[in-house]
């Protein structure tokens, strides 16, 4: 059965450019295979998509910014290596899967297949009870699980860490599940509510993933399971818990290129220099963007005049559209050079 799923969904999956942006198609819709499948075919491929696109926000002021060749389901040199980047891929591409049926389940996409009523009428807490719609992530778990774990084949230390990550991204859908809540009383006093588990925005996924790589764990393969490294540390003494991310090498140099390590290096890459005021951690990471990415890596910033395009003075005609002038303005680029 895993045979093929496997070869449904490398069918479905092909990346390609389209006016200089990658996007999924679905051109092998009609390969044959349960009809199961090519039901939710769709939706994983989009999930995928949707998980590579956070890794790539979330890694876009990193030395590795999450190349399109990291995408395990399409580069045999992706899967081979077993670093820290590549337990990340393996957990957001996992979360992304899983998020996408879950949320087309919720909207009734599928037959048979809406809200997990399953607490419905129960007491959660003082004041509430469990009530709605909640988004079934029960289905969405069941069904990534079955589609993106049958993408790892083999019992050798490389397949059981990405399926360790691969649950691990599953993990963070559930931990980061809020709780929404309907008041009942008269008047709108909110003598009670009713409450229902809903999917965070998937922005809230991708930063608790990234946090979990930060806190990644290198691990070693023991009679067939992982374990943490050997460490003098207390923390190597407790158990590894299947929400963490793991991994068994070092990362490579990502300063400079080395295509069989998966590393792209710096050259060529655009930084910014306290263009950005705002206080989160994200923007103080993007403002040092060009020591990491340059000056640490022995590159030179280099300053480029560009001419950019875009709409302006855009102004609504009865009836319908929307007219816009096309505006020109000058900016600086920062390059990493050597």
């Amino acid at each position: 059965m895993y045979s093929i799923v496997l070869s449904c969904i490398l069918g479905f999956l092909i990346l390609e450019s389209q006016h200089g942006v990658q996007s999924w198609s679905l051109n092998n819709f009609l390969m044959t295979g349960p009809k199961a499948y090519l039901t939710f075919s769709q939706s994983v491929a989009a999930g995928a998509m949707h998980g590579m696109e956070e890794c790539r926000h979330q890694f876009l002021w990193d030395r590795w910014n999450c190349p399109e060749s990291s995408l395990p389901m399409f580069t045999q040199n992706a899967l081979e290596r077993a670093n820290r980047e590549t337990s990340f891929v393996h957990a957001i591409s996992s979360a992304g899967v899983m998020y996408t049926l879950t949320r087309n389940c919720s909207l009734g996409d599928f037959d048979k297949c809406g809200c997990d009523d399953t607490k419905k009428g129960d007491q959660g807490g003082e004041g509430w009870k469990w009530g709605g719609c909640s988004d079934n992530v029960n289905f969405g778990e069941r069904v990534s699980k079955m589609f993106v774990d049958a993408l790892v084949t083999g019992k050798d230390a490389w397949a059981v860490m990405n399926l360790h990550n691969n649950e691990a991204g599953r993990k963070a859908v559930r931990q980061t599940l809020k709780r929404t809540c309907k008041c009942h009383g008269v008047s709108g006093s909110c003598t009670t509510q009713t409450c229902w588990k809903q999917l965070s925005e998937f922005r809230v996924i991708g930063d608790f993933l990234k946090r979990k790589y930060g806190n990644g764990l290198l691990v070693d393969y023991v009679r067939g399971g992982l374990e943490k490294a050997n460490s003098a540390s207390e923390q190597a003494l407790s158990p590894l818990s299947k929400k963490d991310l793991v991994y068994l090498e070092a990362s490579p140099d990502y300063c400079r290129v080395n295509v069989s390590a998966g590393s792209m290096g710096t050259v060529g890459r655009e930084c910014v220099r306290g263009t950005k005021k705002s206080k989160d951690e994200q923007g103080k990471w993007e403002k040092q963007s060009c020591k990491r990415l340059c000056s640490t890596c022995g590159l030179k910033v280099k300053k480029t005049k560009v001419i950019e395009k875009s709409s302006c003075n855009c102004k609504f005609h009865w009836c319908c559209s929307v007219k816009c002038d096309e505006c020109q303005q000058e900016v600086t680029k920062l390059t990493c050079q050597t």
